[in-house]
């Protein structure tokens, strides 16, 4: 169940800007058969979302996405002006390496960069960056420069495009660029699972399928609305995070909850679960080894199995919601949930405390006695309090307040055990 679960958490988030990609591959072989009135009103299609995302990452104060779409904004206004004829002369050559080259390391560099917002000193800088690339560009194509251009567009090796690329009028530094922006990004994604650092990916290669079409107008405004629209998805997506999920552990929070119980049907039960001598430990060891505490139990709370759902309800406790289930079979699997807990087990890295304020701190390595806090394993045990609808207890906060009662009494019973 958990392997189902494991490539569900990769699957899902990736069909995101993998079926816009596709519905962009679609619109763009349609759009090549509009009759002409048509097909003039879709060239405002790419101006249209590049200005809603960009209106929808500012109100979020997602800096890294709004420069991403300035950056894609001003590789469609270059398109339109310079390359609806394809790579005819000078100038589209040009201007089509400098984007080749800048839109991919723009979108790789904001992929790696933290998010500082848009109106301060760090938007300040990115958007002088984006003016000096244009600067660059712009002086590019007025020096008529073709010793550099004609350098650029050199191939790094002497093996042929092959496969979707045979034919790509892509220079090869701008393929080699455009593939390591996909790969940065999606490496910053695995790391983080962030739906952000995944439409840098998503983005980098709507772009480089764009570049690719040259000169279809119909192909480069479908991919370049796609890529817009990916960075998009992808602040809406943030968004919702910050909202239903618990920052440190991962797991829905309160609000996630709350949700669920209000669709909850007639037979359910509701198991709230704590963290046994939690305040004590945090007190002992420090708050960076309560956190590893908090993570290490809700990823097994995560894996609960009978249809459980869970959520951290705040603090050291955390609730599972069994639609359609009974009290004894949801006893059963919490009660192995509780066993895997204690069996378990957390090897703390190694800390030392501070002094003045009492919070832990990580040091460097060093050979340690086993009774020091660094690297000791310690047991970590969790009471639950369970309860089922019934006719007494027939709303969800009733049922949740039945189990905060059953879970004190799991606790003053000697903990390490599930009550009702």
């Amino acid at each position: 169940m958990s392997g189902w679960r494991g490539l569900a958490a990769i699957a899902v988030p990736v069909a995101v800007p993998a079926a816009i990609l596709l519905i962009a591959r679609f619109l763009g072989l349609q759009a090549a058969t509009l009759p002409p009135a048509d097909a003039a009103l879709a060239m405002h299609a790419p101006v249209l979302v590049l200005t809603v995302s960009a209106l929808l990452a500012a109100a979020f104060q997602r800096g890294r996405v709004f420069f991403a779409l300035v950056t894609l904004a001003i590789a469609w206004f270059a398109y339109r002006t310079y390359l609806g004829r394809g790579l005819i002369g000078f100038p589209a050559r040009a201007v089509f390496v400098s984007l080749c080259i800048f839109v991919p390391v723009n979108l790789a560099a904001l992929a790696l960069l933290r998010e500082r917002g848009i109106l301060n000193l760090h938007g300040l800088l990115r958007a002088a960056v984006i003016a000096l690339e244009c600067g660059a560009a712009a002086w590019l194509v007025a020096s008529g420069n073709r010793e550099t251009v004609d350098w650029l567009y050199q191939p790094l090796t002497s093996l042929p495009p092959s496969g979707l690329m045979s034919g790509s009028r892509i220079p090869q530094i701008g393929l080699l660029l455009m593939m390591a922006g996909v790969a940065t990004a999606i490496v910053l994604w695995w790391r983080s699972r962030s739906a952000i650092d995944l439409a840098f990916a998503g983005a980098t290669l709507g772009w480089a399928i764009a570049a690719h079409g040259l000169p279809q107008r119909e192909w480069h405004l479908a991919y370049i609305s796609a890529a817009a629209l990916i960075l998009a998805v992808a602040v809406l997506q943030d968004a919702y995070r910050m909202a239903f999920r618990d920052e440190l552990t991962g797991l829905p929070a309160r609000r996630a909850l709350n949700e669920h119980l209000a669709r909850l049907g007639r037979r359910y039960v509701i198991a709230v679960l704590d963290i046994d001598h939690f305040k004590k430990f945090n007190d002992t060891h420090g708050h960076d080894a309560g956190d590893q505490v908090l993570k290490m139990v809700a990823a097994r709370i995560a894996r609960v199995r009978g249809g459980g759902h869970a959520y951290r309800f705040g603090g050291e406790e955390f609730v599972v919601v069994f639609s359609g289930a009974t009290a004894a079979q949801a006893i059963a699997h919490l009660d192995a949930l509780r066993m895997d807990v204690a069996s378990h087990g957390l090897m703390l890295r190694a800390t030392e405390r501070t002094p003045a304020q009492g919070h832990a701190r990580p040091r460097k390595p060093r050979a340690s006695p086993a009774s020091q806090t660094g690297g000791k394993k310690l047991s970590v045990t969790i009471s639950i309090g369970v309860a089922e609808r019934n006719d007494k207890l027939a709303t969800p906060a009733a049922v949740l307040t039945a189990a905060d009662k059953a879970l004190y009494r799991a606790k003053r019973a000697g903990r390490n055990r599930v009550s009702r």
